[in-house]
């Protein structure tokens, strides 16, 4: 490129190549060319102006400022000088604006932008950029409802599809998320997310036989790594096939390459061996766990289970205590602190910590048991 920029050229007179009409030539290109420890493009001698009048090197200059230097701000400014020079006409830079809009934090203006463009032409990206914006607005049903017009225009396109299953997926409607990424497997049967997501809605339901099948198409289709022989060997064990489990385990932890996705495949090990009863292992799994992970509060949380059980209260006690520090939102680490506070005969602690379990999931039968038992032992006092 910038033996092209160096070249003299004259296209646009019919005089002949000289030294002078080369010099002048380059005297305008300067800005464009690099230097060999700097920058490819030099964008603060940039005059954005007259880029902008020439539409077909300003959507190129736009692209490599917004993608490659992620200088969203100079990326901002070009579009909306090219915007004005095409009239306000040209649809893509209308994208483009909004694109820059939204990484900048200003969703209402990247969602005028969008709606201008999709008025111009309707293009899946553009439905895909405005759900986005819909989505960081919290507003789901907004997005969803852009999804559901960008698939009345063209029909069956799985990343519309995928989106709406993503956003029912957060909204925990997974029935819906479910029918939604079965609708993407019938028009593209190697979607890798639409398989995983339907196989972990099967297990979580119950049914790991189903969820193995499909876990075990990811694997013919190549998809190798630690998350998906984590969950085999997970499907196997609840499926009883043990014989398969451990293979499984093993080969997760041998491709892990990163410390929170060895710390989960031992804490899953360690599941499999309170199942089998093994209780040394299962401890030996978890303190593996929270070696790899210091902040894996369902690890602290089931070495305090079975400190517990050996009879070491106070052992029990900080576990309990550091997994409701890192898991402030669930309810077990709560339950089972205000079980042993029970036990021991801190009841006014045992107290405190039920209520947070019970706040934290009303329909925990246990808890409410012991905070009804408790609220029946203070009002006798």
């Amino acid at each position: 490129m910038e033996q092209a920029l160096r070249t003299p050229r004259t296209a646009h007179t019919a005089r002949p190549v000289t030294s002078a009409s080369g010099r002048y030539v380059r005297l305008g290109t300067a800005s464009m060319l690099s230097t060999p420890d700097g920058p490819f493009i030099n964008l603060a001698r940039l005059n954005f102006s007259k880029y902008a009048q020439r539409p077909t090197l300003a959507k190129a200059l736009f692209e490599y400022i917004f993608h490659h230097e992620n200088d969203v701000r100079n990326a901002l400014e070009l579009a909306a000088l090219a915007t004005e020079a095409c009239q306000f006409k040209d649809w893509w830079w209308k994208v483009q604006l909004g694109k820059c809009y939204y990484r900048l934090g200003l969703y209402r203006e990247a969602e005028q932008q969008f709606k201008s463009a999709l008025k111009q032409q309707e293009m899946v990206d553009t439905y895909l950029y405005l759900s986005k914006v819909y989505a960081r607005l919290d507003q789901p049903l907004a997005a969803v409802e852009v999804y559901k017009q960008g698939l009345e225009k063209y029909s069956g396109e799985t990343a519309l599809l995928t989106g709406i299953a993503r956003i029912y997926e957060g909204l925990n409607d997974l029935p819906n998320a479910t029918k939604f990424y079965k609708d993407v497997l019938h028009y593209d049967n190697t979607h890798v997310e639409a398989i995983a997501c339907i196989a972990t809605n099967y297990f979580y339901s119950d049914q790991p036989e189903i969820a193995l099948r499909f876990y075990r198409r990811l694997l013919q289709m190549g998809v190798y790594n630690t998350e998906l022989f984590n969950n085999l060997g997970l499907c196997c064990f609840y499926a009883q096939q043990y014989d398969m489990t451990l293979n499984c385990f093993e080969r997760a932890v041998a491709l892990s390459s990163e410390d929170p996705a060895t710390a989960d495949v031992w804490y899953n090990v360690g599941h499999v061996a309170l199942g089998i009863g093994d209780m040394n292992l299962a401890y030996q799994c978890f303190r593996l766990a929270i070696t790899f992970n210091n902040d894996h509060a369902e690890a602290y949380n089931n070495l305090g289970v079975l400190e517990l059980r050996k009879g070491h209260f106070e052992q029990a006690r900080s576990f309990f205590q550091s997994a409701q520090m890192l898991a402030s939102h669930t309810y077990e680490p709560f339950y089972n602190f205000a079980a042993l506070c029970d036990q021991v005969g801190d009841l006014q602690s045992s107290y405190n910590a039920v209520k947070k379990s019970f706040d934290n999931y009303p329909d925990h039968c246990d808890s409410k048991e012991l905070f009804t038992q408790l609220k029946k032992h203070f009002s006798l006092l």
